[in-house]
């Protein structure tokens, strides 16, 4: 468990590295937001797997999911022998050479194709011009402008476990089984198919209505949604059976909700707001975040539900917490998300660094270009 945590660490902060870097700024937002949606394609496979091996009384109940684990291993270790390293890694390394290579491999472009040319010398000269201000530390990246940044990607990748979707994730089945549901195993499949097909829209609306817009109507769905299904499992409890209709329907709402705008997006927002310099230090960092409240969630959680001395046996009503922290996403994304849609990473530097407001981020037109 620990050697696959160490790997689930690693490419959880180099993957989205790796597609923010390679893809063009028209379509980043979907590329990089493939990657929740193969987040979701591994929880509704675990989950099935799981209902599968849930009755066995052997070993096998828990050395099959794990051993399943290795397929998915050999796809990327596959997989990666045939990718070209990121062009802007190579800038950063002066391997100028290999950069337009791998650039034209990506872009399917020859290296002498004037949009390639274009795309490289603005990432040169971008390049340079970080190089010029001095190589950039741990300590760097709490510094100024890019502290400011750290912040906003350790906040939205902290916000985005605090909405309570693996809660549902972790503990639904215990939860249902608690709140009376007949077959809790059955609906945990359900919510993870929902969780699938939900991240589709996300995909097309990221670059349609943007970073923002879309985080900003995932934070207000899910709010609405936790906070009826805390009110319908309070006020009825366990023993109506419409209540608990209800409180499946808007759970899967809700899940609709997270998987098309936060899930995806908070990946999106955090592979491309940081400069070259530091773009790897920091997403270790906020990817860091993401699994310090997972790991904190997951812990506290039994604590918060169950029944029994030591115990705060909250029940539905911890969905009050889930929809107050719902609340505070509007809030933090109103006044720290900027919209990035359309911009290459470069811009996207241009634009933190001239405009103050994240609300004023739609007027931004880049000034700097490189001919």
């Amino acid at each position: 468990r620990c050697i696959a945590g160490l790997g689930v660490g690693l490419i959880s902060a180099m993957i989205p590295l790796y597609q923010s870097e390679t893809s063009p700024k028209w379509i980043r937002g979907t590329v990089v937001g493939a990657y929740q949606l193969a987040i979701t394609i591994g929880l509704l496979l675990a989950a099935i797997v799981n209902n599968a091996t849930a009755l066995r009384n052997d070993s096998g109940s828990y050395r099959i999911p794990i051993a399943v684990q290795f397929l998915w291993s050999l796809i990327i270790c596959g997989g990666l022998l045939l990718l070209p390293e990121t062009p802007r890694f190579l800038v950063k390394q002066d391997k100028h050479e290999q950069a337009a290579k791998a650039l034209s491999v990506l872009r399917r472009l020859d290296v002498t194709h004037p949009a390639l040319v274009e795309e490289l010398s603005e990432i040169e000269a971008n390049h340079r011009y970080e190089m010029s201000l001095e190589k950039a530390s741990y300590l760097d990246c709490f510094r100024g402008n890019i502290g400011k940044r750290l912040l906003t990607g350790c906040l939205l990748q902290g916000l985005q476990q605090l909405t309570g979707v693996n809660f549902i994730f972790y503990y639904g089945t215990q939860y249902f089984q608690n709140a009376g549901f007949e077959d809790p195993f059955i609906i945990s499949v359900i919510t993870n198919c929902v969780n699938v097909f939900s991240t589709f829209p996300g995909l097309y609306l990221v670059e349609k209505l943007g970073r923002r817009n879309l985080l900003l109507l995932g934070a207000s769905g899910m709010a609405v949604c936790q906070f009826i299904v805390a009110i319908t499992g309070t006020v009825a409890g366990t023993t109506d059976r419409a209540a608990q209709q209800a409180a499946i329907a808007f759970v899967c709402i809700y899940i609709y909700f997270f998987a098309s705008t936060w899930g995806p997006v908070a990946w999106v927002v955090t592979g491309e707001i940081f400069p070259l310099k530091v773009r790897a230090k920091c997403l270790s960092m906020t990817t860091a975040t993401n699994w310090l409240l997972n790991f904190g969630i997951a812990y506290a959680t039994p604590y918060m539900v169950r029944d029994g001395p030591g115990y705060a046996n909250l029940q539905s009503k911890v969905f009050f917490i889930w929809g107050g922290c719902c609340f505070i996403c509007i809030i933090f994304t109103w006044f720290l998300i900027y919209e990035t849609k359309g911009l290459s990473l470069e811009q996207v530097d241009e634009l933190y660094q001239t405009v103050n407001k994240a609300w004023q981020s739609k007027k931004f037109r880049p000034q700097i270009s490189f001919h």
